[in-house]
């Protein structure tokens, strides 16, 4: 995109359609509610129509055709293809390890990938910030085959070490995980507003490795809290098609 062309979308659509595009059809996605909610149904209404999307409230394969606004949302039971209960979903689904991704989002995430939606501040008692906590998130980092994590990005979202670890990720570096036994392999995969991270094979830290059109490693850079490693096979992020913004639209309206 050169400085006389505009931009026809924002930073928030691309961040959901390069999302979307992580998933594939016949995939089993749990799914979280707001940004990955967006991008799952996104990804089943354009290239990924057997997406089959599990949300935390026991709905197999909902085919909501507005986004829900929780995990209650009766849309999501109303399309389902079965409703079961929330310990069917964890005790059978989740921890066995039948589901393949698990689509989070975070209010920090650290440079290995684990996630605080919990507590913003050192202090657990009296917090600077005291979020929405964890749900079904700790369960889903650990036990899925593997976690997408989408997140607007800043300094104060990308931090070098998150203030309480609300969901694992790779702990403090390779190996951690398996340490603890843990079943998934951990966010694989991080979508932001600016570009794509991918966790490094020696180290499980998150390193750059697409930008979104317009967007500089530099800007990157300065969105991050500590000292980003960049691919040396850095890409740039397709933009979005005609039919990925004009599906987009059309579901967040409904």
């Amino acid at each position: 995109m050169t400085a006389t062309e505009e931009r026809t979308y924002t930073s928030d659509e691309m961040m959901s359609i390069a999302a979307a595009r992580a998933l594939s059809s016949g995939q089993r996605c749990f799914v979280g509610i707001g940004l990955p909610s967006t991008a799952a149904n996104l990804a089943r209404r354009t290239h990924a129509p057997d997406l089959v999307l599990v949300y935390e409230s026991g709905t197999l394969g909902s085919k909501p055709g507005r986004l829900p606004a929780s995990i209650g949302d009766g849309i999501l039971a109303e399309t389902a293809d079965a409703v079961i209960s929330v310990p069917e979903v964890f005790n059978y689904w989740l921890q066995p390890g039948r589901i393949d991704v698990g689509f989070l989002g975070a209010a920090q995430l650290d440079r290995f990938g684990n996630i605080n939606t919990t507590v913003i501040g050192a202090d657990y008692e009296h917090p600077k910030v005291r979020l929405p906590g964890a749900g079904g998130a700790p369960e889903i980092a650990a036990s899925c085959r593997e976690v997408y994590v989408v997140v607007r990005q800043s300094k104060r979202s990308f931090v070098d070490r998150v203030d309480f670890v609300t969901s694992f990720g790779h702990g403090r570096g390779k190996g951690d995980r398996e340490k603890l036994g843990l079943r998934g392999a951990g966010p694989t995969l991080v979508i932001t507003d600016l570009g794509v991270f991918r966790p490094a094979p020696d180290t499980s830290e998150l390193v750059l490795t697409e930008v979104h059109e317009g967007v500089t490693v530099e800007q990157v850079r300065e969105a991050t809290g500590w000292d980003l490693k960049v691919s040396p096979e850095l890409s740039a992020t397709p933009p979005p098609t005609e039919t990925e913004l004009a599906t987009l639209r059309e579901l967040k309206a409904a």
